[in-house]
């Protein structure tokens, strides 16, 4: 992988948040905005092949709704580099593309999803030309399903809650949180936003507060200690009105996977009496439990530091980090996907709902 840089945009110059577009395939490559360095520096990742965008994934260049952009444009770049081969060959690299890209990261199963949907697309193929024009197209209608979707997603968020309302949220939720701003926008209503910082990566100071201050909405950073003392009674913040946050995956009995730090929020809602909302386009139908979900094991050493300067004692050698923690359905408020919102045992309903 290469680096290419780009001088930033000023946030009065744009409407739309940079991170709402932050991959692109462009001249042979995918150019991905590396998310670990932003927004103290623009940088793009330039990746040449589907293995090349796998290792962007689970390097944590990209992440939340990244890696279905990700592999949405891998499965589009591998396709055009397959034009000169014959059919089989063509669809053999495909495939193999689509397995690398699909297990990057175990938890976030969108590029699971992204290419499942376009190796559906060309499995009638009866050539080459047709299996390129046939993955091309998937790939990018994939990407726009994914945006029209996260749009309903907001509007059914956006009705759970009251004009003024101050929000608590946890690490990023990419297409959503700004899909949600966006609606609430559309209908008059303002929000309050609460941000954890969440540790290792600061997804939620670099990411969140930076989108959520880009476009217009008022928020308030804290540390990932501080969530139950914000909701509690009495808090120096006010109260805080809904816990939300984006979830990677949840399975058929309602049980939410989401950035470790999740859980211990919602046990805290739950306490004080402050609902949750987990967004989810969908539920898996192919998770009937949580322990039919990976939980993705990091490495250790990602919590001795932070963006690269160790904070550790030099005495410390080891550390522990799951990347992502599992709500039970009880302290779950809602889950709210593009279908509207559920309560959390009854999910499962969403796969019986007529398709929108």
């Amino acid at each position: 992988m290469t680096m290419t840089h780009r001088l930033q945009t000023p946030a009065s110059a744009r409407r739309a948040p940079l991170l709402d577009d932050s991959v692109r395939v462009v001249d042979g490559a995918v150019l991905i905005l590396d998310r670990r360095v932003f927004p103290r520096s623009v940088e793009w990742v330039a990746a040449v092949d589907a293995e090349e965008v796998a290792a962007a994934i689970a390097g944590m260049v990209t992440q939340s709704s990244g890696p279905l952009y990700a592999a949405y444009a891998a499965m589009e770049l591998t396709a055009l580099q397959v034009a000169d081969l014959d059919l089989d060959a063509a669809g053999r690299r495909m495939r193999r593309a689509a397995e690398v890209v699909a297990t990057a990261r175990p938890t976030n199963g969108h590029p699971r999803e992204a290419v499942e949907h376009v190796l559906a697309a060309i499995d009638e193929a009866a050539s080459t030309p047709q299996l390129v024009e046939a993955a091309v197209e998937a790939a990018r209608d994939g990407s726009d399903l994914y945006r029209r979707r996260s749009r309903l997603l907001g509007d059914a968020t956006v009705a759970l809650l009251d004009d003024g309302a101050r929000i608590l949220t946890h690490c990023w939720m990419d297409t959503y949180l700004v899909e949600t701003v966006r609606a609430a926008e559309a209908v008059g209503k303002s929000f309050e936003w609460v941000a954890t910082e969440t540790r290792p990566y600061l997804q939620g100071a670099r990411l969140t507060s930076h989108t959520l201050a880009e476009m217009g909405q008022p928020v308030t950073l804290i540390t990932d200690g501080m969530g139950a003392a914000a909701m509690a009674p009495g808090s120096g913040l006010g109260p805080i009105d809904a816990l939300v946050t984006a979830a990677d995956r949840v399975s058929l009995d309602g049980s939410v996977v989401n950035k470790v730090g999740t859980l211990g929020l919602a046990v805290a809602a739950s306490a004080f009496g402050v609902p949750f909302y987990a967004l989810v386009q969908a539920p898996d139908a192919g998770a009937p439990t949580a322990d039919d979900i990976v939980v993705e094991e990091r490495d250790g050493d990602e919590v001795l530091a932070v963006g690269g300067v160790r904070t550790a004692s030099d005495l410390v050698t080891r550390g522990w980090y799951p990347a992502f923690d599992v709500t039970p359905a009880r302290f779950v408020t809602r889950i709210v996907t593009d279908r509207g919102a559920f309560p959390a045992d009854r999910v499962a309903d969403y796969h019986r709902k007529q398709q929108a």
